[in-house]
Order: C-alpha cells, then sequence, then structure tokens
C-alpha cells in the first residue's frame, strides 16, 4: 500500500470512528471545543490561550467563547502571567479534570467493549497505533496557497 493508499484509508475509518464515538456521546456532554481545551490543558499544563489555540490548530476568536464558558461553569481557572500582565494563564481546574473525564467515559466504556472482541495482538496494534496518530496530529499544518492553514488541496 502506497502512502496516498494508506492516507485515504486511515481517513475513511478515522471519520467512521469518529461519527460512532459522536453517537455514543452522553445526553449533556462537552462541546468538541470544551474538550479540546481541557483536553490540552490536561496534557500540557497551564498556558496561554493563544498557546491553546495555536496547539489545536484553532483561532484563537474561535475559542474565546469556548474559555470564557469553560470559566464560568468552573472548568478552568484563568491568572495573570507573572512574566506579562497582559497575558492569562489558562489552567484545568479539578472540576474540570473530573468532567472530561465523565464526558469520555462513556465513549471509552463502548470502545473499550469494541476492543474486547479484537485479539491481544490486534489490540496491541491500535495501542500503537494510537501513539502513531497523536504524533500525526502534532504534525505542522499545511499551508495553502492563499497563506491559510489547512486548505492545502488534495
Amino acid at each position: 500500500m502506497d502512502t496516498d493508499d494508506c492516507a485515504q484509508a486511515l481517513l475513511h475509518g478515522l471519520l467512521r470512528l469518529g461519527s460512532r464515538l459522536r453517537h455514543e456521546r452522553p445526553a449533556g456532554a462537552l462541546t468538541a471545543n470544551k474538550i479540546i481545551v481541557l483536553g490540552h490543558l490536561r496534557r500540557n499544563g497551564p498556558c496561554t490561550p493563544s498557546a491553546v489555540a495555536l496547539a489545536e490548530h484553532q483561532q484563537l476568536q474561535a475559542l474565546t467563547r469556548t474559555f470564557a464558558e469553560l470559566e464560568a461553569d468552573g472548568l478552568i481557572t484563568r491568572q495573570r502571567s507573572e512574566t506579562d500582565r497582559r497575558a492569562s494563564i489558562l489552567s484545568i481546574a479539578d472540576a474540570g479534570a473530573r468532567a472530561l473525564s465523565d464526558d469520555l467515559a462513556q465513549r471509552a466504556a463502548w470502545l473499550g467493549s469494541a476492543l474486547g472482541a479484537l485479539s491481544p495482538v490486534e489490540q496491541q496494534l491500535l495501542a500503537l497505533a494510537a501513539q502513531l496518530l497523536n504524533q500525526l496530529a502534532d504534525a505542522p499544518a499545511t499551508t495553502g496557497p492563499d497563506g491559510r492553514t489547512g486548505t492545502h488541496a488534495p
């Protein structure tokens, strides 16, 4: 299988799995952007709103409302940076860590059940694939002819 065929097969599988995982969301689940922000803060620790947006390949303006809602709900905290008084530092609150875990639990339960139908070797292969998917997610964004990211033509 060449790289293009691999990319197409992977994309198809990821889109189908993503759709299924969205279907498994519990009632009242966090929005995708809230999960992105909480997950980033849990993985990477306190950081600026700009750093979250950049790392998650989002526009800062698209996350501003999400940051405000998470803060209002007590899921994140915001403090002034000690090195740059104009900047703020976001941190995940204990309630945010619990909300993220609770929100992901139902989907994780479904996925765990589905994985149970696979052999131990297949499960190990998927564990390796998960590591590789995270590496791919951290790859630099493509830039299209208009200078915008994520606009690379197929």
